[in-house]
This record gives C-alpha cells, structure tokens and sequence, in this order.
C-alpha cells in the first residue's frame, strides 16, 4: 500500500468507510429487532434478511465501483494518459 493520501490510500479509505456504513446500517435493523423479541413472526425475519441482504449488496456494489474507479484513474496517471497531457505554451 502507498503512503499517505495517495491512490491506494484514499482507494482502501473509501471502501473501510463502505464497509463500516453497512455494519451500522445492519446493526440499526438488527438492535430494534432484537429488542422487540426474539420470538418475532417468521414473515419479519424473512423482511430483515432481505433488508440485510440489499445492504450487503448494495456495498459490495460500491466497493466494486470504487475499484474500478480507483483502477482507471491509475491507469491514467500511470501508464501516461494524464501524465502526458501538458498546458499549450505560449509562443514569444
């Protein structure tokens, strides 16, 4: 991994700030549904796992479009897409 603020860095921030958001939205399904009773109807066990797993879905979708981001934008710097770009230079 690279140091502070580089690519790698603000890639791996990205996707542990992803991953903690999903816990505390799982979490905050979990904590009232437990604390109503364990003894819920099956028809509510059924909607939290289908909420949870949208969640686990819909962060592995992030995660996957912040690699592919990450991906191309060191592609772009590193192989010379943007590196080569310059300013035009003024003629005297």
């Amino acid at each position: 991994m690279g140091g502070c603020f580089s690519l790698q860095w603000v890639e791996q921030l990205l996707i542990w700030l992803v991953i903690f958001g999903a816990v505390f939205a799982i979490l905050n399904l979990l904590i009232p549904w437990v604390l109503s009773g364990i003894g819920a109807p099956l028809s509510g066990a059924v909607s939290l796992i289908m909420r949870v797993l949208m969640i686990i879905f819909w962060a592995a979708v992030t995660i996957a479009v912040i690699i592919i981001c990450f991906d191309l934008i060191s592609c772009l710097i590193g192989h010379g897409g943007l590196s080569g770009l310059s300013l035009p230079h003024s003629r005297q």
